[in-house]
């Protein structure tokens, strides 16, 4: 009795699994996917008249990054390079320096978000 038990939880099983799946996958191969919440960003014409600034900041391994504050008010934290994997940041405050200035040409241009691409990053020549 008790292997029967057994099948039968382990038939359950498969069968929640496979319905699962199903729901997981609709439409052939493309996983079905959860609307999610957008970041919401502030609008650029929110900046128009702001003071934007920029500081250097220590990042890992003996690196350099920036933020980049609004009337004094942090606005970005960017502890690492953006876009790139891991935790560095620039070798050298200047190279912070650049894009943290690049970023904030974005943001009075009203460019939301103000991203950096690493093409940006290498005309900078922070990048390699």
């Amino acid at each position: 009795m008790n292997q029967l038990k057994l099948k039968l939880f382990i038939g359950s099983l498969c069968l929640l699994a496979t319905m699962v799946n199903s729901q997981v996958y609709k439409s052939g191969s493309e996983p079905a996917t959860k609307p999610q919440q957008e970041t919401k960003f502030p609008e650029a014409s929110q900046f128009e008249k702001s003071n934007i600034t920029y500081k250097i900041i220590n990042a890992a391994n003996k690196t350099f990054c920036y933020d980049i504050f609004a009337d004094g008010k942090l606005m970005i934290h960017q502890p690492s390079i953006p876009g790139m994997p891991g935790n560095e940041g620039f070798k050298t405050q200047a190279d912070a320096e650049k894009v943290a200035k690049l970023v904030i040409g974005k943001i009075k241009k009203g460019e939301m978000p103000p991203s950096v691409t690493s093409d940006e990053m290498k005309k900078l020549k922070v990048l390699k």
